[in-house]
């Protein structure tokens, strides 16, 4: 049977890196799974491949998609299943590279049967959230679905729309639609994790939030200043600029609080990942560690699917 290899952990930890040299080692191709990436626009806030990794190995979901794009998990699952069946005709061994949490999940677990919201719905729920706030949202949330009122991260907006956004479109709780259930893939799935002690980590992310500065974070922000209202520029590296453009405060504040917003979302990947003990923890640094376990478990697996 066919592996998929799963390379996953917190922003600025080092994926890219390492999962150059292991698609080289293995002959394979790199399918991404990480979310902000997909936006062709958004190059340097996302740290995206550079056209000479993107050389050294064929890459898949990098800049495929444009901000002015609606594109889910759930079609993320569609797309992503399809391309790698694709794939496993011509390689053993694919390489999934990513942090975006839901998306390795979209992949590796699958989500529910969810219908797709209209734009409409999604127009209407996001008019409520912008002209009466978060709590009233909240307390629409309690009033149609209880159950799941008490399981969601309350402050994350965006779910609590969306769980709205499927109440209104079926006219039943969200919850009710949720079964949980892990999909059957058919193929092997081994997760690497790739982890630093937590200076090491945050250093790495602060010099690199720099880099991204340097390299022109600033202007490729502010030429999609206009379109700030976007679900999809509402992410770290970008919404911390918008709000200097708007007067919050000056910018040596805004560039500080990219990198505390990107220290925080690394610690929420971290958290996110550790309740999943399939994944198998390493250092970045230790590769030829981290090569000689893949071998071994690929090998195991083959042996496994074979008898």
């Amino acid at each position: 049977m066919k592996t998929l290899i799963v390379i996953l952990g917190p922003t600025g930890v080092g994926k890219t890196n390492i999962s150059l040299r292991l698609a080289e080692k293995f002959g394979c191709p790199i399918v991404s799974s990480d979310s902000r990436q997909f936006y062709r626009e958004l190059k340097i806030g996302t740290a995206a491949p550079t056209e000479n990794e993107l050389k050294r190995v064929k890459h898949y979901f990098i800049g495929t998609h444009s901000i002015f794009d609606e594109y889910s998990a759930g079609q993320y699952e569609t797309d992503a299943i399809n391309l790698l069946e694709e794939l496993f005709e011509k390689h053993n061994v694919v390489l999934l590279v990513g942090g975006s949490m839901m998306y390795i999940d979209a992949i590796c677990k699958g989500f529910d049967n969810i219908p797709t919201v209209d734009a409409d719905t999604r127009a209407y729920w996001q008019k409520v959230y912008a002209d009466k706030g978060l709590e009233y949202i909240q307390n629409e949330l309690k009033r149609l679905d209880e159950k799941y009122y008490h399981e969601v991260d309350l402050k994350n907006w965006k779910r609590v729309i969306h769980a709205l956004e499927i109440c209104s479109i079926t006219g039943k709780p969200y919850s009710e639609l949720r079964t949980g259930e892990i999909k059957k893939r058919n193929f092997n799935i081994l997760k690497i994790g790739l982890n630093r002690p937590r200076p090491e980590l945050y250093e790495r992310i602060n010099l690199r939030v720099d880099k991204m500065v340097k390299d022109g974070l600033i202007d490729e922000a502010e030429r999609f200043y206009p379109h700030r209202q976007l679900n999809t520029l509402n992410t770290v590296g970008y919404k911390e600029l918008y709000s200097y453009w708007d007067g919050d405060f000056d910018l040596d504040f805004a560039i500080n609080l990219i990198k505390q917003d990107s220290r925080r979302y690394a610690k929420r990947q971290l958290t996110w990942f550790n309740r999943d003990k399939e994944i198998n923890w390493f250092h970045p640094d230790n590769e030829d560690q981290i090569i000689q376990f893949i071998t071994n478990k690929t090998n195991s697996l083959s042996s496994k699917s074979d008898v």
